[in-house]
Parts: C-alpha cells; structure tokens; sequence
C-alpha cells in the first residue's frame, strides 16, 4: 500500500475552484462591498506584487466574517454536489480510481477550503488536508484556522 498524494485545482479540476466558491458562497452586499474595497490587493496580486495568500485572507475576512456556521456548510456541501463535479479532469479521476483500486491511502492536499472539499472528499472516500476557517459561537470569524494549506505549509502537513 502506498500513499497518493493529489493537489486539488488544476490537477483534479481543470480551473482553481476557490474563486467559483467564493462567487457563490459570499452574500450579494458583501461581494459588491468587497469588489471597491479590495480592488488594490487584487489589482496588486495581478502584478504580482501582492501574494495570493493576503488576497484570499482578505477574501474571507470580508466575505465570511459572522456567517453562521451552517449556512456556508450548506453552500459547501452544494457546491460539492453541483458545481465540482462540472470541473474534474476525466483522467486524474481515473487515476484516483486506479490508487483506490490497488488499496493506496489517496489524499487531496490543497490550499483550497475544506467547506467544500471535505464534501467533495468524503464522497469518494479520499482523504484531505487543506485550509480551514476559524469558527466561534456558530459563526465564522473570517480568519484562516491556522496557516493556508500552501507552500512550505501544505509540505508541512504532508510530512
């Protein structure tokens, strides 16, 4: 038995995930809120001048903050079922399918949510280490729980 290790955006999908999640997780206000006051960061990420990981914090501070709890794991859960199974290259599925087959322990590491990709997971019997949010009395605060699964952190978690 060996261990098969899959980033999930542009490996399993064919595009980052993230970002359809976020269109369709954050409220209407919050997103027309956040197109004028984040507009610098996500111009400054285009240039490369601002990381991706201070983007997508801002994101989900803006956009989750004081969200209840289930409301964004229903969103997740339907964007599990509806909207990534649109996205998923044949082949890296068929190749998951393979490592299942042969008794492999498959897991998805990614810097994307676990709102949805725990869903997603689950229902292929993969397991997954990626970034969370941080809860508080049934309601998300909008910070990451601990770092974003990226980088030196997602080599981290793997070891």
């Amino acid at each position: 038995m060996d261990l098969a290790l899959f980033d999930f955006d542009g490996t399993i999908t064919y595009r980052e995930t993230m970002p359809h999640f976020m269109r369709l997780a954050v409220r209407p206000h919050r997103k027309w809120l956040g197109s004028l006051l984040l507009m610098p960061f996500l111009l400054g990420y285009k240039a490369r001048i601002v990381s991706g990981s201070v983007v997508r914090a801002l994101i989900c501070s803006l956009g989750f903050w004081r969200i209840p709890k289930q409301e964004l794991e229903a969103r997740g859960k339907h964007f599990a079922q509806h909207v990534l199974p649109t996205t998923l290259r044949p082949e890296a599925m068929e190749r998951i399918a393979w490592h299942k087959q042969r008794g492999d322990t498959v897991v998805v590491v990614s810097g994307g949510l676990d709102l949805y990709l725990r869903h997603w997971c689950q229902q292929h019997g993969i397991e997954l280490l990626c970034s969370a949010l941080e809860q508080r009395d049934g309601r998300f605060t909008g910070r990451y729980l601990g770092p974003q699964c990226v980088r030196d952190e997602k080599a981290r978690l793997v070891q």
